[in-house]
This record gives C-alpha cells, structure tokens and sequence, in this order.
C-alpha cells in the first residue's frame, strides 16, 4: 500500500513542480513552449512545401506514425546549391518544448552545410497525438521524419544524423536503434537505461517524477497508458511495479544495444555529474557497451544545464563537441575527433578537462573509508542531510559551487549514521562511482535509506560530494541481509586537510521513503564482511 508520507511529499513536490516548470529548464527554447505556435508562424504544408534548394527556416507539418501531424521547421544552407545534397540532421524536441528549442543552434549547422528538420514529438503543443514516453510511435515518428526531409529538402540519404537533449536524447538513440540510415548521433542530458534513471536502488525519484509529469500534462497530452505508470509512481503502489520496470525497460537504449550496435552509428553521450534525472551512472554504463564509434562527455551541473547556454547563441563546449562530432561522422571534416581519448571529464571543482582511454579507467585506484562502528537509527524524520532540490541544487554547484550543505558534527545521531575518515594530508580527487557495501536490518520488511559522501572541512561544514537511495521490500524484520549500492558518479577534488564523511538517513525529499512509522535501521560491519564506501580516485 501506499505510504501517507509520500503522499504528503508528493503533494509538496507539486507545489515546487509549478516553479520549477515556470523557470523554463525543461522549456530551453529561446522562445517560450507556449509561443512556438503562434498564428504568425502559420506551417505550410509538408506536401505544398516542395523541395526546397534554397536558403531560410520553413515552418512545416509533416506526417509522423499513424497520421499524427508532427508540426516542425527546416533550416537549409543559405548559399545552397540547385541539385546539391546535404547531410540531414534531425532534432526531436525535448520534453514539453516545440521545434523552436533549436532555432539558434540549427541556423549554425545549416550555414555550415546542413539541412536541419526539428520537430515537436507527439502529444506537446502543436503536434497530433498523444504523450507516449519514446514509445513505439515515437520512434516511428523519427523515421518518418527522415523520410519527409528526403523527400522534400535537399538531403543525402548518405549522411544522416540526429541530436537532441534530454528527451530528444533519448528519442535520437532509441531512433538509431531501429532504423539504419541514421550513422550518426548526438544525445545530451539523455539515458541509456530510462529504469535506473527514475527507479534507481528500487526508489522512486519523485521530484524528477513530479517536474516530468506536472510538465507533460501543462504542455501536453497524456496518454492512458502513460497516466496510469505515472499515478502508480507517484502514489508509491508496490502493485505496479512489474508493469512500471517493463514499460520503462521498453523505453531504455540499454535493451536495444544488440540492434544499435548492430547498425553501427557513430555515437556521442553527454550529460552532467549532478543530473536528477538521468543521473550519469546509467549513460556510463550504456557507453561502455556501445561497440562503434563512441565519445563519452560529464560536466558539472543538473539536467541539461551544462549545454543550455548554447541553445541561446552563447560559445558552449559541448555544443562544439557536437557540431566536431557531426562535422567528422556526417561531413567527413577531418579535424581529429576521432583520434582523440573518447573520454571527457570536467571536475566539479574546475580545472579544465581530464581525459581517458575509457570509462573503467577514471577511478582506476580504490580507497576504503571503514564503516566499522554499529549504528541504528529511527526512520521518518529527515536528519538534515539531503541531495537538495530537482534541478537548482546541483545548478547552484556547476555556477557558484554551493553544492547542498550540512553541519555533520550537528547531525541527529538517532536519525543519521556517520562514519569519518581520517584527514587527508593531500588533495584527494575522487572520479567515477563510490560503492557502498555494507549489512542492515530492519525492524520492519520494507524500508529505504539515502547514503550520502561528503567533502568535511576544519570547521565541520560537509559539502555533498555524491549520493543515492536505496530500497528494500520482503525483508524477515530483524535478519540482516547485505546492500551494495553505487552512488551517484562524480569528479570532486577534496582538498588536503580535509576528511570524507559517509552519512546514512531515512528521508530526502528528492525520494519516495518505504518506512513504517516508527521502524528503526541497523547498519553492522560483521567480521566475516566488513562494511565500508569504496572511494575510487584518479591515479597520480
């Protein structure tokens, strides 16, 4: 059954939902969601359209699955030549914005020699149909909207390409996937695996759940199917939950490496370290797998945050990366894209970029912070220690480097577990995924706990380095059984003198909580499998 307090916290969300829509983080177009359908910006029709050879922005309706009219746009090259071909690139919206979201960005590739068609997928806006999540019909609408630029923009069926973020991430790899013409692929703030992205350590991330939903239903048109998985969601009904992993594993690239890597596209992830919605573990894990050409790219900041300024005309460093990347992939420009190490890093503590030969190699040397004093402590109240608000917390760390914060000498120690490492006599600089293993029980059979890594001062000021949540269910009350968790993928440097601290509690308003009122957590380190937080640092 569902818990009252997450009830209660999802009511919360949603009044934080309404602001954080407002702000336009998921709405990156230059110009508002609600302006890109506007009587002035009347579409001609994609059959009257014609072929076009010439230079400027087209607005057009073009035909997606099933007879959904997907509204879009076209830029072409200005100084485009009568009967010349052009690589195509094509960008799927995000979530709950339209084809405009691209304008600036798509004028740039076209006046270096590309036609671009962006879209506004199914269900938002101006688009036909229903809300579908980068269901079947989403990815049919890509392919159709290949067809279409073929048939009526001069483009190369040779040399076609796809981008997008976030949601047009996700549409972009799902899209390469299942249709062969597409060689190249840029996705950013995207996921490889949509399950760990919003269900991960068996939790429900409800604030990601909230701004996603509360957006697809201002800007949008549900779908039943997609209402249903989201009420089981936010409610916290165990009895969904098979159905809610099988829709979100359809919806997963992660599921469909086998047909991706067999069409062979040469593919660049990015996304950032803080990211709540797709958080960086899972799109590392995917790019491992991917058997082409490949590039890796993690910045600071939240969802989409470290290539928002692009969209706006602003110099930005991963939309450079892309356009090298689709200029090698698409155009043939030889400018060394492809000789350099595919992965790419930046540190959350600033210092330009580190590279890599691949992502097993970042945190190639383990250091263990010993969890080994037995803690218990009572669930349903929030210690203090948090991962912050959806979006803005981690957008405060990329831009001011305010990461959340926390006194940990204050710390309830009835409701928080610590463990401390000693202090480091020389700077520490943590890259890639810090593992938890460690041994609970519980005085209930189903429970959650947050694990949080934190960077600790002289004066006991911890600064968030990394967390995740973790949730258990048919657990004997009382019987210890073993957790391994990973946190949150990270780069933070830790300055000498400083200490890691590793913080156990039971709320976080990020998360939905599986605790009974009253139950209380143990956290043990037996002699036989001692508990402790692998660390993994960067080799000197």
């Amino acid at each position: 059954m569902g818990n009252p307090r997450t009830a209660l916290r999802t009511t919360t969300t949603g009044a934080l939902l309404t602001a954080l829509v407002a702000s336009a983080v998921l709405a990156t177009g230059p110009s508002g969601a609600v302006a890109a359908e506007t009587p002035a910006a009347a579409p001609a029709s994609g059959a009257a359209a014609g072929r076009s050879s010439g230079g400027g922005i087209r607005f057009v309706d073009i035909p997606g699955d099933g007879g959904v009219v997907l509204k879009g746009n076209v830029v072409t090259p200005t100084d485009a030549v009568p009967g010349h071909r052009y690589p195509v690139l094509v960008l799927p919206a995000s979530w709950a914005t339209s084809q405009l979201q691209y304008l600036i960005q798509a004028r740039k590739f076209a006046d270096s020699g590309y036609v671009v068609v962006s879209y506004t997928t199914r269900g938002f806006l101006g688009s036909g149909g229903e809300i579908e999540v980068a269901g079947p019909p989403d990815i049919a609408d890509a392919s159709r909207v290949i067809d279409w630029a073929l048939a009526h923009t001069p483009a190369d069926p040779a040399a076609v390409g796809m981008a997008g973020m976030s949601y047009g991430a996700g549409i972009t790899l799902l899209a390469a996937a299942q249709d062969k013409r597409v060689r190249t692929v840029v996705a950013l703030s995207g996921w490889g695996d949509l399950e760990q992205s919003i269900y991960g350590g068996r939790t429900q991330h409800l604030q990601a759940g909230a701004l996603l939903g509360g957006a697809g239903y201002l800007a949008g048109r549900p779908s039943a199917e997609f209402q249903q998985v989201l009420r089981g969601f936010m409610s916290s009904d165990l009895s969904g939950e098979e159905a809610m992993r099988a829709w979100a594993a359809r919806r997963s690239p992660a599921n469909q490496l086998d047909r991706l890597n067999a069409n062979g596209p040469a593919v660049m992830l990015a996304g950032a370290w803080g990211d709540t919605l797709f958080p960086p573990n899972q799109y590392a894990a995917f790019y491992e797998k991917l058997a082409g050409p490949k590039r890796l790219e993690l910045r600071p900041g939240d969802h989409v945050t470290p290539e928002l300024a692009g969209l706006l005309g602003v110099p930005n460093d991963t939309w450079n990366s892309a356009h090298r990347w689709l200029d090698h992939y698409l155009k043939g420009v030889d400018n060394g894209v492809d000789r350099e190490r595919p992965v790419q890093l930046s540190s959350r503590s600033g210092g330009g970029y580190e590279t890599y030969p691949d992502w097993k190699s970042v945190g190639a040397t383990e250091r263990k912070i010993a969890l080994g004093a037995r803690q218990r402590i009572l669930a349903n109240v929030d210690s203090g220690a948090n991962g912050g608000m959806v979006i803005l917390s981690n957008a405060l760390d990329q831009f001011l480097k305010l990461p959340p914060v926390v006194s940990v000498p204050l710390l309830p120690r009835p409701f928080a577990a610590v463990w401390e490492s000693g202090r480091y006599g020389a700077i520490q600089h943590v890259r890639g995924t810090a593992r938890l293993h460690t041994t609970v029980s519980s005085t209930a059979s189903s429970g959650t706990f947050m694990a949080y890594l934190y960077d600790v001062g002289p004066l006991g000021l911890g600064k968030l380095v990394s967390t995740a949540p973790y949730t258990f269910h048919d657990r004997t009350p009382g019987r210890p059984f073993g957790v391994d968790l990973e946190l949150g993928s990270t780069a933070y440097d830790v300055p000498a003198g400083h200490r890691l601290t590793v913080v156990v509690d039971t709320v976080d308003p990020l998360y939905a909580e599986h605790n009974p009122f009253g139950a209380r957590l143990t956290f043990s380190s037996p002699a036989a499998d001692p508990s402790y937080l692998s660390v993994p640092l960067r080799e000197e």
